[in-house]
């Protein structure tokens, strides 16, 4: 079953994934409509060492199907705990032998497949391996988390290069259990840092992602979601995007951006951010499900009269 290496090519190493990938005007010429991707690496067992190669299958290859496949009491299998161990030689030769009988989409407790494991662990260079090996690019866990999902929720960009890389087809448009894209999930991770969200979201959108999908339970654009968290430069960031003029003024139950801008509470980036979305044509006269105007939301005072381009409308009755 297992063979060594004599017929066996060692691509170059899977490359990391840079936080500058968006050049300063991140919407390239489109390619079928979508920003262009930038050049991408081969993946494979990349940088693996031939030796560490070669010795990890002839072991596998002296142990027994069943044993290659047999789940503990947490559900994990072999090729489960070596990509959360990160040892790649050997997570490459398992699932070389059990791609063929569906090891590649058992399912520990969590509903993880080993390719979700291996994304939940960091381990960019054993995503890429599994998806070039035919695991599934759109397994869900049973929160319905794909790869794209954790990558983005830990803002972890390296991990979407590995599946850029790997040039397999995924759906960047899935849903987890909330409702939420991946894009969606990037704007919102919490405890990422600034950096890596850009990074994340940037290669999202040149993987095709849809800046004006709206989550299901909120109907929240990533606009929406970024001016909720008062990020200014992700707010800049969508409205450069060839979609902005019907993105902008989207409402999420009612409510634009600019709606939800104006009602930020604090001083902030409240006034930024009312400024550059009027700047690209939001829509002062937008009335949400309670009829109001983004300038009724503003805070007491005179908050409005220094916002020019934000009249202050007859309240409504």
């Amino acid at each position: 079953m297992m063979g060594g290496t004599g017929d066996f090519e060692v691509p170059p190493p899977l490359g990391p994934f840079p936080v500058s990938l968006a050049p300063e005007t991140p919407w390239l010429p489109a390619v079928g409509g979508n920003p262009a991707l930038p050049p991408l690496d081969p993946v494979g067992p990349g940088d693996l060492d031939p030796e560490d190669l070669a010795s990890a299958r002839a072991k596998v290859s002296t142990m027994d199907l069943s044993q290659l496949l047999q789940q503990d009491e947490e559900g994990d299998t072999l090729l489960h705990l070596l990509a959360a161990q990160g040892l790649r030689a050997w997570a490459w030769a398992v699932a070389e032998a059990v791609k063929g009988v569906g090891g590649l989409e058992i399912r520990e407790h969590q509903g993880k497949t080993p390719l979700l494991v291996a994304a939940a662990a960091a381990q960019a260079g054993i995503v890429g391996d599994l998806l070039v090996l035919g695991a599934e690019a759109d397994a869900a866990d049973q929160r319905g988390r794909t790869v794209l999902h954790l990558a983005a929720s830990y803002g972890r960009p390296y991990l979407l290069r590995a599946v850029m890389t790997s040039g397999i087809q995924v759906n960047v448009e899935a849903r987890n259990f909330e409702g939420q894209t991946p894009l969606h999930c990037a704007v919102v991770a919490p405890g990422v840092t600034p950096s890596a969200r850009l990074a994340c979201i940037t290669a999202l959108l040149r993987m095709g992602a849809d800046c004006t999908s709206q989550d299901l339970k909120s109907n929240k654009t990533g606009l929406h979601l970024a001016v909720q968290e008062g990020n200014v430069s992700l707010v800049d960031l969508f409205l450069q995007h060839p979609a902005a003029p019907r993105l902008i003024n989207m409402k999420a139950h009612g409510h634009t951006a600019l709606h939800m801008a104006a009602a930020l509470p604090g001083s902030g980036p409240r006034t930024t951010l009312v400024r550059l979305l009027l700047a690209r044509g939001a829509d002062p006269s937008a009335r949400n499900l309670e009829h109001e105007q983004p300038a009724h939301l503003l805070p007491p005072g005179p908050a409005a009269e220094q916002i020019p381009g934000l009249p202050i409308a007859p309240y409504p009755l």
